[in-house]
C-alpha cells in the first residue's frame, strides 16, 4: 500500500500489502478515519508520492505496481488471460485486433499541435471530446485490478521520457516491461511520470461521445502527454504509442527518431536498417558477428545512436531455429510473451508455421534474451544506413549503393509489397508506401525527419544501400523469396567496406548503382532481368513500378531540392 503524508525517515518505497481487515483494526486502534481517496490494496514497489490517486484514479479494487516476470506469470494464468507454452513462454490471443488500428488513432488538436503536426497523416480529436474520453476511461477502471509499470523510452538519460503505463491485463503489463527499459529497483523510489499509458482493452469507445471512428480507439494528447488506448488487446498499440510520442518531442531537440533496427561491429562500426514489417529488419540486424543494439526504434542525436526500447517484438510466421537461432531460442524462454501463436492444446509446443489466427504473429522479451545485445542501447555515430524493401514485383536489383539525394528519395519514398495472406482481403501484390519507413508513427511532416537525417548523413559521410529483401525470378506467385544467405552476404560485404571496392554498373530502371559481382553471390542474381524467363513481362512490371514511385512521391516534391528530385527512378531503356 502507498504510504501518504510525512513517511518515517528512509521510507521512500512502499511494498507491503495491506488488507481491507487490517485497515479497519487499524483505523479502530487511532481512532482516525484513513482518508477515501487512498487504494486498500496497492501491491510492489514504487514512488508513494506518484501513486494512481495522482493521475485521477478513484476506487479501484487493486494496484500491482512494477511486477516482474514471475508474479506476472501467476497474474495471468490466474485470470485465464494466457497459457504457459511447453518451453516457458505464455501465449496469449489478441481477440479481433490481430495488429494496430491505424484508422482509429487520433491525436489531440490544440494549440501546442495545431501547426506542429502532420494533419493529412493523424486524424484530429478535439481536447473536449479527449476530456470526456478521460473521464470515461477513469470512470470504467473503478473497482478494477489494475497493472502498473515505471519504465523508460529511450537508452540516452538525456533524450529519455520517463514512461508509466496502466494495463488491466497482466500480459499487457509483461509485454510492455519486456519492450521499454527497466529502471533499477532503487531508481523507483523517486520515479515521476512525464508520460502516462492507459491501456483498458474492456474500454468501448462512443463515436459520437468521443469523436473518434469505432468502438476502438487510440487517442494522444501531447500537451497532457496522455494516451489513452481502449476497445483492443492488440499490445503493440502501447509500445509504438511511445514510439510516436519520442517522433514528436526529439525533432526539436535535433535528435532523429528513426524506424530501424541497429547493431555495431567490433570496430565500433555501428550500423542501422530501415524498413517496414515484413523486410527482415529485426532478421538482418540479429547478426551473431555484430553486437545488436535493437530491432525496431532509435534515435540518433550528435553523439551517436541509441535504442529507445529494451526489449525485441519480432514476427515469428515461419521462425526456424536454422535460419534465426537467436530469435527462435528467445522467442521459447520463460519470461517471453506470444502473440496469437497456435499452440499444441495437449503437448503444448508452439507452431510458428500456422498463421491460422494471422499472419502476424509475435514475440516480445527482453533484448538482453539475445546474447550479444548491446547492455548500453548506444552506439556512435553510424558508418552504414540499410534501406531494406521487400520487392514483390521482384524487379529491383538485392543491393544498391545510394547517393545522398537518391537516399533522401527512398528514406521519403518508404517503399516495399505487400503480398496475399499478410492482411485481410489482400489478393495479389500491393505496393506500400510508407514514408521515413514509419508513416503511421509519424506526428510532423516527413521532411522535419528528412532533413534532420540528410544532414547527418552529410556530416558523417555515411555510406547508404538499398536492399531487396523480397523475389527474385519474378513476381509473387512466380518468383521466389531472395534468398536470405545471399542478403547476408551481400550485408556483410556492404558493412565491412569490401562492397565499396567492387565495380557497379547503372540499373537502367532505377538509376541506381549496383555491384557487378560479389564473392559468394551468384553474378545472374545481381542482374534481375536475367532470373526472368519472360523478359517483356520484367520490363512492363518494372516500368509499372517506377510509375508508382512517381505518382507517390508528388507529395513530397515542394519538400524536396532538385538533386533529389532527380534522383527519381527513370527507365533510361524506354524509347
Amino acid at each position: 500500500m502507498a504510504l501518504r503524508g510525512p513517511a518515517p525517515a528512509g521510507t521512500k518505497v512502499a511494498r507491503a500489502r495491506f488488507s481491507v481487515r487490517a485497515c479497519l483494526q487499524i483505523r479502530r486502534l487511532l481512532g482516525a478515519s484513513l482518508p477515501r481517496e487512498v487504494p486498500l490494496k496497492s501491491i510492489g514497489q514504487f514512488n508513494a508520492a506518484q501513486g494512481a490517486e495522482a493521475f485521477g484514479f478513484r476506487d479501484l479494487k487493486n494496484v500491482f505496481w512494477n511486477l516482474e516476470a514471475a508474479r506476472l506469470y501467476e497474474e495471468s494464468l490466474a485470470r485465464g488471460e494466457s497459457q504457459l507454452s511447453r518451453h516457458g513462454a505464455i501465449t496469449a490471443d489478441t481477440g479481433t485486433h490481430t495488429g494496430r488500428s491505424p484508422k482509429d488513432k487520433f491525436t489531440v488538436r490544440d494549440a501546442l499541435t495545431d501547426k506542429s503536426v502532420w494533419w493529412d497523416n493523424n486524424n484530429a480529436m478535439s481536447p473536449e471530446h479527449f476530456e470526456i474520453l478521460l473521464a470515461d476511461f477513469l470512470a470504467h477502471a473503478k473497482g478494477k485490478d489494475l497493472f502498473a509499470q515505471d519504465l523508460y523510452g529511450g537508452a540516452d538519460p538525456v533524450h529519455r521520457v520517463k514512461a508509466r503505463v496502466y494495463t488491466e491485463m497482466a500480459w499487457h503489463s509483461l509485454f510492455i516491461r519486456n519492450l521499454l527499459i527497466r529502471p533499477a529497483r532503487e531508481e523507483l523510489a523517486d520515479y515521476v511520470p512525464e508520460m502516462t499509458i492507459v491501456d483498458l482493452p474492456s474500454f468501448k469507445a462512443d463515436p459520437g461521445r468521443h469523436g473518434c471512428r469505432s468502438e476502438t480507439v487510440i487517442a494522444i494528447d501531447f500537451t497532457r502527454k496522455i494516451v489513452l488506448i481502449g476497445g483492443s488487446a492488440y499490445a503493440g498499440e502501447m509500445k509504438k504509442s511511445v514510439f510516436t510520442y519520442l517522433n514528436f518531442v526529439l525533432p526539436t531537440k535535433g535528435v532523429v527518431p528513426m524506424h530501424c533496427s541497429a547493431n555495431v561491429g567490433p570496430n565500433n562500426d555501428s550500423a542501422i536498417f530501415f524498413g517496414l514489417s515484413g523486410t527482415g529488419k529485426t532478421t538482418l540486424s540479429a547478426d551473431p558477428d555484430r553486437t545488436l543494439i535493437g530491432d525496431d526504434e532509435h534515435g540518433w542525436s550528435k553523439d551517436g545512436i541509441f535504442n529507445f526500447e529494451g526489449g525485441c517484438y519480432a514476427k515469428t510466421i515461419k521462425l526456424s531455429a536454422e535460419a534465426e537461432p537467436q530469435i527462435h531460442a528467445a522467442s521459447l524462454r520463460f519470461g517471453t510473451v506470444l502473440e496469437n501463436v497456435v499452440m499444441d492444446e495437449i503437448t503444448r509446443e508452439v507452431d510458428f508455421d500456422d498463421g491460422s489466427k494471422t499472419e502476424n504473429t509475435r514475440s516480445a522479451y527482453p533484448l538482453d534474451f539475445i546474447p550479444n545485445a548491446s547492455r548500453t542501447g548506444r552506439a556512435g555515430v553510424p558508418k552504414n544506413i540499410v534501406m531494406l524493401t521487400a520487392d514483390a514485383f521482384g524487379v529491383m536489383p538485392p543491393i544498391a549503393k545510394l547517393t545522398p539525394a537518391e537516399a533522401m528519395y527512398h528514406f521519403l519514398s518508404g517503399y516495399t509489397a505487400k503480398v496475399a495472406g499478410t492482411e485481410r482481403g489482400l489478393v495479389g501484390v500491393e505496393p506500400e508506401f510508407s514514408t521515413c519507413f514509419g508513416s503511421p508513427f509519424l506526428p510532423r511532416h516527413p521532411s522535419e525527419y528528412a532533413n534532420l537525417l540528410r544532414d547527418f548523413i552529410a556530416k558523417h559521410h555515411v555510406d547508404c544501400w538499398l536492399v531487396n529483401t523480397g523475389w527474385t525470378g519474378g513476381q509473387y506467385g512466380t518468383g521466389r523469396r531472395m534468398p536470405i544467405r545471399v542478403t547476408r552476404r551481400l550485408l556483410s560485404a556492404a558493412l565491412d567496406g569490401s562492397l565499396n571496392r567492387a565495380d557497379f554498373r547503372r540499373d537502367p530502371y532505377f538509376g541506381f548503382a549496383v555491384p557487378t559481382s560479389v564473392p559468394g553471390v551468384e553474378p545472374h542474381i545481381l542482374y534481375p532481368v536475367k532470373t526472368w524467363q519472360d523478359k517483356a513481362a520484367f520490363a512492363e512490371t518494372a516500368k509499372n513500378l517506377i510509375g508508382m514511385f512517381a505518382k507517390n512521391f508528388e507529395k513530397f516534391e515542394a519538400h524536396v531540392d532538385d538533386a533529389v528530385k532527380a534522383a527519381a527512378p527513370v527507365n533510361s531503356l524506354a524509347a
